[in-house]
């Protein structure tokens, strides 16, 4: 059972047995140049390899473990530089907010804005990005129940707007520990477009005492997986060089490895599609 499927961004569709979207792109915006040369690598693979795909990146990360980890530019600068990536590339956009003043200002760039998952609750927040016109990807909460996502995706639909996609990105399982359940995906396919977070699947929230740590190679597995579940997405966080990353640098991807695993990805859901007809 699948959730009808609709247009995620402009040439983007998602669900309904379509091919995966992809959601790549770094976790923070570290800069504009950074974010732009980003982008016009993602575009170069997305053309090539014919992948639906939106840019994301956040300005910023409002739960960092640290007081003293970087969060990202802030809205007006961060929202320049994804207007910049856009420009450049013709790529849509999705980033993160985290209070309801920010979705319409952040909808003037992004084509899709997210609902972090500590937030997926937050009612004015979801009421808030359904009423900006953008599409909204709900992050399934870390302590929340698949089937209890479905509120969150009502409050949404509350507001006429009725694309809504949601996010599997693990389950806490005792401290500084997360799990997939494979039974979610099925689950909350039922009420929307699911898509799989492969970067912060891999977490392990604060094993590093002033930060998360990660088990980044694990990401094919949890990755294919996911694809053999028949999702309709991935979310992929990717950086040129990810031990320097400023954020999540123990589970984002090379621009190397995003292509590989794209190509396992494709594979398996190629065969899901076959066995579903």
């Amino acid at each position: 059972m699948m959730a009808p499927g609709f247009d995620l961004a402009p040439q983007v569709p998602v669900g309904a047995g379509r091919r995966p979207v992809y959601i790549a792109g770094p976790c923070v915006i570290e800069s504009v140049e950074m974010v732009v040369d980003i982008a016009q690598r993602l575009l170069e693979i997305s053309a090539t390899k014919h992948l639906p795909l939106v840019f994301k990146a956040s300005f910023d990360k409002a739960n960092r473990s640290s007081l003293d980890s970087f969060r990202g530019p802030g809205l007006g600068p961060g929202l320049e530089a994804l207007r910049a990536a856009k420009q450049a590339t013709g790529l849509p956009i999705l980033t993160d907010v985290h209070e309801p003043w920010q979705a319409e200002r952040a909808a003037e760039v992004a084509d899709v804005l997210q609902v972090p998952a500590f937030l997926c609750r937050q009612t004015d927040l979801l009421l808030a990005c359904g009423r900006s016109g953008a599409a909204v990807n709900i992050k399934k909460g870390q302590f929340l129940a698949p089937e209890d996502l479905r509120h969150a995706v009502d409050k949404v639909k509350s507001t006429g707007n009725d694309r809504v996609t949601v996010t599997e990105r693990g389950s806490s399982f005792g401290y500084h520990n997360l799990v997939v359940d494979m039974r979610s995906l099925p689950t909350m396919r039922a009420f929307a477009p699911v898509i799989f977070d492969v970067t912060h699947s891999l977490q392990l929230p604060g094993g590093l005492g002033n930060a998360s740590g990660g088990a980044r190679e694990f990401h094919p597995y949890l990755a294919r997986a996911a694809a053999a579940a028949g999702v309709d997405g991935f979310f992929v966080e990717v950086h040129p060089d990810p031990p320097r990353a400023r954020s999540d640098a123990t589970t984002q991807l090379t621009i190397e490895e995003f292509v590989d695993l794209s190509v396992q990805i494709e594979t398996i859901c190629g065969a899901v599609r076959e066995i579903a007809q």
